[in-house]
Formats: structure tokens, C-alpha cells, sequence
């Protein structure tokens, strides 16, 4: 087989990558969509971009004190945490974690709760029996975070719509699950109450609250992984929906003024009005589980990076002979669907060595093409598919977090900023917490995400410096237990006992 011709590799490595640019245009485009769509679901409910009322009326500032617990259904396992607040934007966590047998994720309602509920009571037991030996009156509050599609119509309450994940228990459909959990907790004598149904994206949120350095409240949890969502502090007036006759909407605190709205923006534009396309992407939703769903989340987080890359290496492979020295065999990654990891990506993006000896590395270990037969300017190639479909998936990723500043209100024309400038006035922080693979490790997504914030006009330069992002780790847990300690204040609860007793 003649050599491949290395000057034509690269011309159209580099004709592919320009597919995936998306310019400042195009994010004032996206931003400008975004907010519209923010509005039409904030309005009305069944929008693709959902705009979840979360009935969590108010965030952490580190200053809480005392010990939740929470509980994670998530998938195949159960975890159970018991969360101790210091008060000083520091905690500690303690936590069990047990497999849900697989016969109970097809069973009933009731073996399932119990079952949780058993788990509850033998980590409450351990962790905390000394104490409610002593204060039986005292109920521990659980953050329940359930990770399946509810309809929440209160802080404490919300309906299964349906399982997903390998869980199929018809009668549990239509059900509120915390009132599930709770019952079951009861039966066996428990102490505790189930305060909150939380959304890990609202405790990532939470986690960062309480976490983030100062007293200035977060304003956006925003998870960029395996799947993408943001959740975020939204006045209630905007949330009209809400107020609308026939709404279910069940008691909420008015008195803070504020919500906290989970958006779902991983549906942002499923129309596909703004969103970029290439035939890379098209292939991909032609052969997903949900084929027009979820269109935005299936161009920047980590569930669909690696199939991307597969569909353009493949599509290099065809145009110019990418790897025809090679041998990769019919089960190969490389010619499997969904079978390249995003991590492939990172490590790609991450090798600038000459010879990109880790970037041939990682074409063989985890794409099954043989490194001894890979050129460096085959894999220079494969670099610049990579290079760019992670650049579009941070700056594609810029576009709800400018829409959220925007429209919170928080961004400050250059004139005021100029102003606190010259009197040395020291600007507020606008924090943010991250959580995810995808923002906490793939090489320059921080950076090229805060390059598109910039290029919107109403945010510029110095706006965007005032933007604080930090990772919030264990939304789901730490998370969930502020969730509960929010929603015990809203009712008027206190803690259980304070930190400083245990």
C-alpha cells in the first residue's frame, strides 16, 4: 500500500476541524436563544428546556451548623452520608454504600423503600445510636436525592414519572417517592424525616455555597461530565408559571424573593435554531438512544465526545486512507459505536510532545490501532480532531453561563466598572460551582470557556474576571444533606443537634 501522503492528511485534518469552530457570532447567537428559551420555560410548563421550579428558596453562605444526612438512589447502589457542618465553610462526611439486588429493581414499591429504609436504620443505628438513645425526640433531616425523572411539586415531594436505569416497578409510577421512603422509615421507629427530593445539579449548587470562599452566595451549579445541567438562584416573580391557575404547585417560602431553578439546558435547542452541526454530530444522534433529544448536551459533555471523535477519525480514514498501514481489527474500538472514552480525548489534548508518543499510546490502548504503525503525522491529524471538538464543547459551554449572568442581572456595564475601578471599590464575585470530568480535567476547558464569556458583548473582559469558578464536589451528598437543612429552616426546624455536640 503506497505511503499516505502527509500534506493532504493534515489539509483536511484541518477542513474537518474548521467544521467544528464556533465563533464569537455564533455564541452571542446561542446566548441570545438561550435566554429566550429561559423565558418560554420559566412561563410555561412542558418545554424541552424545562426550567424545573426546585422549591429550595434560599442557599448556604457557610455559616450553618449541625448534622444531615442524605441518601443517593442513583443507580445499581445505595449510599447513605451523615454530613457534619462546622459552620466555617468546612465539614466532614462519613458514609456506607450497598448494592441494590437485582430483583428488587423489578419487584414492588414496597420491598424497595424498605429496603433503603433498612439501610437508614443500620447506618443511623451506627453512626448515631448513642445519641437518639439519649434525645429520642430529635429527628435527624434526610436530603433524598433520587436520580429519576419526578414531577417535584413541593421542597419534600414528587412524583415518579417513570425509572430508567434497569428499574421497573409499575406500582411505584405516579407515586411520591419521598412519601414512599418516609413511610417505611417510620415503620421501623426511626428518627428521621425525609426534608428534601433533591436534583444533583441543585447540590452541586448547594455544595459550592457553602464551600466557596467568603460570604457571597453561589449563583449557578453547573455540572459538565457525562451529561451536562445547570441549576441556578432565579427571582420568583420571573417564574410566572408558578402563579398560573391549575399549576400543582404545592407550599413554598416567598419570603427570600428567590428560587432555585434546575434548567435541564441539556435539551437547550433541540429545534436546532442556533446549535452547530456537522455531519459528525448528525451521525451520532442517528444512532442514540434518543435521536432529537437532548441536542446540546450530546455536543459538549463526556457521554458523546469519544463517539464524535470515532465519527470524524473514521471519516478521516475514508477521505485520505488515516491508518491504511495499520491493522485494526472489526471489533477494534475505533469501529465500535460508543466505545471511545473521553478521556482519550484529554490525553490527546495533553501530549505536546514532537513524536506525541502518548497521543500513539492511547490510539493503540484504547482505539485498538497499532502504535508501531502510526505515524507521528497521523496522530498530529487525529490531534487536531480532538483539539477541536474539545474547544467547541467549552465554548458551546459558555453560552448558558453568560445567558444566567445576563439575565440574573449580575453583569455590570464597563462605565460601573470603571468607576469601582477608580475608587479602588472592590467588585462583588460572581461564584459559580462546577462539578464533572469534563470541567475538571480536559486541558483548557476553563480556559476557552471563560474566552467565549468575553466575546459576549454584555459580559467583556471585566465582567468575566469577576466570574469565580470553583468545583463542587458531592452534590449528591453534601449537597443534598444543605438541601435538607434549608428545607428544615423553611419549616421551622432546627438541626437535629450541633456539630459541636457529637
Amino acid at each position: 500500500m503506497a505511503p499516505i501522503d502527509s500534506t493532504a492528511l493534515i489539509a483536511r485534518a484541518e477542513a474537518i476541524s474548521k467544521e467544528f469552530e464556533y465563533g464569537a457570532d455564533d455564541v452571542r447567537k446561542g446566548v441570545k436563544e438561550f435566554l429566550r428559551l429561559m423565558d418560554v420555560g420559566l412561563q410555561n410548563d412542558g418545554e424541552a428546556m424545562t426550567m424545573i421550579p426546585t422549591y429550595v428558596t434560599s442557599v448556604p453562605n457557610g455559616t450553618e451548623k449541625g448534622v444531615y444526612l442524605a441518601v443517593d438512589l442513583g443507580g445499581t447502589n445505595f449510599r447513605v452520608c451523615s454530613v457534619y457542618l462546622t459552620g466555617d465553610s468546612k465539614f466532614t462526611l462519613t458514609q456506607s454504600k450497598a448494592a441494590i439486588p437485582k430483583l428488587m429493581m423489578t419487584s414492588d414499591s414496597h420491598t424497595l423503600f424498605s429496603f433503603l429504609a433498612q439501610q437508614v436504620k443500620e447506618f443511623v443505628d451506627e453512626h448515631h445510636g448513642d445519641h437518639f438513645a439519649e434525645t429520642a425526640d430529635h429527628h435527624l433531616q434526610l436530603g433524598f436525592t433520587f436520580s429519576f425523572p419526578v414531577d417535584q411539586r413541593a421542597v419534600n415531594k414528587g412524583y415518579l414519572i417513570r425509572w430508567t436505569k434497569g428499574f421497573d416497578i409499575a406500582d411505584a409510577i405516579g407515586k411520591d417517592v419521598c412519601e414512599l421512603l418516609q413511610k417505611e422509615i417510620d415503620a421501623l421507629g426511626i428518627p428521621v424525616t425525609v426534608a428534601a427530593l433533591v436534583n444533583d445539579t441543585v447540590g452541586t449548587l448547594m455544595a459550592r455555597s457553602y464551600t466557596s470562599p467568603g460570604k457571597t452566595g453561589t449563583l449557578l451549579g453547573a455540572i459538565f461530565g457525562t451529561g451536562t445541567n445547570g441549576a441556578y438562584v432565579e427571582k420568583l416573580s420571573k417564574i410566572s408559571k408558578m402563579t398560573k391557575p391549575d399549576s400543582g404547585v404545592g407550599e413554598y417560602d416567598k419570603s427570600t424573593g428567590e428560587m432555585v431553578v434546575n434548567t435541564e439546558w441539556g435539551s437547550f435547542d433541540n429545534a436546532m435554531q442556533v446549535l452547530p452541526d456537522t455531519l459528525y454530530d448528525r451521525q451520532l444522534d442517528k444512532n442514540s438512544v434518543n435521536p432529537g433529544i437532548q441536542m446540546f448536551e450530546k455536543r459538549i459533555s463526556g457521554m458523546f465526545l469519544g463517539e464524535i471523535l470515532r465519527n470524524a477519525i473514521l471519516g478521516l480514514q475514508k477521505d485520505v486512507g488515516l491508518f491504511s498501514a495499520a491493522t485494526i481489527e472489526e471489533t477494534a474500538a475505533l469501529n465500535t459505536p460508543w466505545s471511545v472514552d473521553t478521556s482519550v480525548l484529554s490525553y490527546i489534548e495533553a501530549d505536546d510532545s514532537e513524536d506525541l508518543a502518548t497521543a500513539k499510546s492511547v490510539l493503540e490502548e484504547q482505539l485498538g490501532v497499532s502504535a508501531a504503525h502510526v505515524s507521528t503525522e497521523e496522530a498530529r491529524a487525529v490531534k487536531i480532531l480532538v483539539h477541536a471538538i474539545g474547544k467547541r464543547s467549552a465554548r458551546l459551554s459558555a453560552v448558558p453561563v453568560a445567558a444566567i449572568l445576563i439575565a440574573t442581572g449580575k453583569v455590570k456595564p464597563s462605565a460601573s466598572l470603571d468607576d469601582a475601578a477608580e475608587t479602588k471599590e472592590e467588585l462583588d464575585v460572581i461564584d459559580i460551582g462546577v462539578d464533572g470530568s469534563v470541567v475538571e480535567f480536559y486541558p483548557g476547558f476553563e480556559k476557552y470557556l471563560r474566552e467565549a464569556l468575553r466575546e459576549v458583548p454584555e459580559i467583556g473582559s471585566d465582567n468575566e474576571k469577576r466570574v469565580r469558578m470553583g468545583v463542587a464536589k458531592d452534590g449528591s451528598g453534601v449537597g443534598a444533606a444543605l438541601i435538607a437543612l434549608v428545607a428544615a429552616k423553611m419549616a421551622g426546624i432546627p438541626a437535629a443537634f450541633a456539630a459541636d455536640e457529637l
